[in-house]
């Protein structure tokens, strides 16, 4: 683990690449990094630039969690909370200290920014087109519906040794909670690995108790399983303390996508809460270590470590709603399979607990994990497609696709000065994306762009849902070509970025986000209404974009920030306006004589298509070679054991056991390409029909 001062100078040096690379300031790109972070690791959905702060008055606002009414409670609990943030930015090379009066100051900047938010003479003296007005605004109009204020102090100095902590305050009836996150709890969550930081459960302090349970599995099962009815009271506290942190990632991306907090829940709680056992399907958990004791009454859990729902997140959001109202939970019990998994085995168990847990969902919770096909096959193309040098330039990179955050890092974490360089000469930092900039770069071109102003979490819920049922129709699809287009995708959207940054409209902490989103969707819609298609694997060739390219760009954000700047009829918020369909539908009205030099480079959709079609081929070839190379692999005997499984439970189709029993004679008779992959996509079958034998790259669910 790297000290405080090796991380501070790590952190610095990224968001100084950062900000060069995108062309924004130093203090945008420390709050889009480190707000990244804290959405991974769940202590908030989103976070939204809103930087406010004037010249006098002891006031400042650099962000917030979003809409507050959008937090997963749901709108009828009546239950909400806000969250606020304020930066503590230190620009010199050096680590410095935040100190207890710093600290001080600026959650004082922060609650003077609250409560002047709720005057109407303070929302009238700013001018409706700056972030501090709309986020003034929307804290007024959300007042009666926030229970809580979350205050978030985010910096990367180092706070003092002396200052513990900061006890919970109260402002017009709500609890107001202080949050910093300094440069060593940073640094110890990046360098964790975990994406997040140790979650505990401690029974013992919890209003019951040490929880009671059943071993469900053997007690020297390498994962074991246990039964448990967990009090209502005891999981609205852990909840309380924990909040979105205790679901899954992935379960709460997939609860925002879903409608209000079940209403038949709500009445069990609220008129029969003795029944809730007996009506509630309960919830599904995982924990990463367990202690336990045997007592006279029997087994009791005392803690867990990272306790996680994987399943039952509308359970758990209603029964903490029902403690919220003050609800009687004395009668309420909720039955709970804890399974536990070891951290090795964690990243891989714990998608299949939730996806085979949430199998009544159409698109599962777990499909869109890390491990998911789409991913695994994107970060291939990403370690082995070299992009062509740059104009002016020798140099041969590669695009680096972060299947789980943090592996950009992790790939240079134990690696000699030397080849350090060499790897960040390969792989630029500029040339890096995660799983939701991907889900951004795609979802902008098309008709849902305003999904992306939504939010990370958000944007990517509809991604996954979309990419995983066209993964289903046909993988092929994404070959080499996509994953080229999607690079392409990306240079375009970090150029608006900068072209927006310096457009003379544009000011300091003003929507640059929402203004990228709807300058490339505006300039994706404009192509698609001529009838033609940008031409992305000429932008891959030459890494970058022609003048005349770069010249329609500028036209789009003009038309953007247009749109923006104006919001419709019931909309004064204008983050809030950005993410809303009407706002989306303005721009496409807009009518834009473009460059000609521009239009004249569009190619046709038939041309389009078949780009598209030459790549599925590739695809499907490649399929072929991967799935003959992994059931050459897994050996004859593995494939006689297969088809003894399937003869025992009356598994596979005649034709299937037909290409098993080949598989069987190896090396006698070697599996065609064809047949290989019908045997690959069987062994993804069979694991959902509890097959025991497991191909070891079982992941890659090749399709023909």
């Amino acid at each position: 683990m790297s000290t405080p001062e090796e991380f501070y100078e790590e952190l610095f040096q990224d968001i100084k690449t950062t900000a060069d690379a995108y062309g924004v300031y130093l203090e945008d790109a420390f709050f889009d990094t480190v707000t990244d972070y804290l959405i991974d690791a769940g202590e908030f959905d989103e976070a939204e630039r809103a930087f406010y702060r004037p010249e006098r008055g002891g006031i400042r606002i650099d962000g917030y969690c979003g809409d507050p009414l959008d937090s997963m409670l749901g709108r009828e609990e009546g239950q909400a909370t806000l969250g606020l943030i304020a930066l503590d930015f230190n620009q010199d090379t050096e680590l410095t200290t935040l100190t207890n009066s710093e600290m001080e100051a600026d959650f004082r900047r922060l609650q003077k920014f609250l409560s002047s938010s709720l005057d109407a003479h303070f929302r009238s003296s700013l001018e409706p087109t700056d972030p501090g007005f709309g986020l003034a605004d929307l804290i007024n109009a959300r007042w009666d519906k926030i229970s809580r204020v979350k205050f978030y102090l985010l910096t990367n100095k180092k706070l003092s040794s002396r200052v513990t902590g900061k006890d919970m305050g109260d402002f017009d009836g709500r609890e107001i909670v202080y949050n910093v996150w300094d440069i060593v709890r940073f640094g110890n969550l990046v360098s964790s690995g975990r994406e997040r930081e140790r979650l505990t459960v401690d029974f013992n302090e919890l209003p019951n108790g040490a929880l009671r349970a059943l071993l469900a599995s053997k007690p020297n099962d390498k994962n074991q399983v246990y039964l448990a009815a967990i009090p209502g009271l005891d999981l609205a506290c852990i909840y309380d303390r924990w909040g979105a942190r205790l679901l899954e990632q992935n379960v709460r991306v997939f609860l925002q996508a879903r409608s209000k907090v079940n209403k038949g829940i709500r009445r069990t709680l609220e008129n029969e809460p003795e029944l809730f056992f007996s009506f509630n399907n309960g919830i599904t958990a995982t924990a990463e270590a367990i202690k336990t004791e045997t007592r006279d009454e029997g087994l009791v859990i005392t803690s867990l470590d990272n306790l996680q729902i994987v399943n039952g997140g509308q359970t758990t959001a209603s029964v903490y709603a029902a403690y919220k109202a003050k609800n009687d939970l004395s009668k309420v019990f909720i039955q709970m399979k804890l399974s536990i998994v070891s951290p090795e085995t964690a990243k891989e168990l714990v998608p299949r607990i939730s996806e085979y847990a949430n199998s009544q969902n159409k698109v599962s919770a777990a499909d869109f994990f890390a491990n998911h096909p789409f991913h695994v096959r994107m970060e291939g193309f990403s370690r082995r497609i070299m992009a062509p040098a740059k104009p002016g330039s020798f140099d041969l990179t590669k695009w680096f696709y972060e299947r789980a955050r943090g592996s950009y890092r992790d790939a240079q974490a134990y690696l000699t000065p030397a080849a350090k360089r060499k790897f960040v000469k390969e792989y630029p930092k500029a040339q890096t994306f995660t799983k939701t900039d991907l889900a951004k770069y795609v979802m902008v071109w098309t008709d849902k762009a305003y999904m992306v102003n939504r939010g990370a979490q958000k944007n990517f819920s509809e991604f996954a849902k979309d990419i995983a049922e066209a993964w289903e129709k046909d993988d092929k699809q994404f070959n080499e070509v996509y994953f080229k287009h999607v690079v392409a995708k990306k240079i375009v959207f970090d150029l608006a970025g900068k072209i927006v940054q310096t457009s003379e409209w544009y000011e300091a902490g003003g929507y640059r986000s929402q203004h990228v989103v709807l300058a490339v969707g505006a300039l994706a819609n404009a192509a698609k209404d001529m009838g033609k298609s940008v031409d992305f694997l000429s932008i891959w060739n030459r890494q970058g974009v022609t003048p005349a390219f770069e010249r329609a760009l500028g036209q789009a954000a003009d038309v953007a920030h247009q749109v923006l700047m104006n919001p419709g009829e019931g909309y004064r918020n204008i983050s809030e306006w950005a993410k809303q369909p009407k706002c989306w539908n303005a721009v496409k009205q807009v009518q834009v004589h473009w460059d000609e030099d521009w239009t004249s480079e569009l190619i046709s959709t038939e041309e389009e298509k078949d780009i598209k079609s030459a790549g599925a081929r590739a695809q499907k070839e490649l399929n072929g070679i991967e799935a003959q190379s992994v059931v050459v692999e897994a050996g004859p005997q593995f494939w006689q054991d297969v088809l003894d499984w399937c003869t025992k439970e009356g598994e596979a189709t005649d034709k299937e056991r037909g290409i098993l029993r080949y598989a069987a004679a190896m090396p006698n008779k070697i599996p065609s390409d064809k047949q290989s992959v019908v045997l690959v996509n069987l062994m993804a079958r069979l694991r959902k029909s509890g097959c025991p034998y497991r191909l070891k790259t079982h992941r890659r669910r090749i399709r023909g």
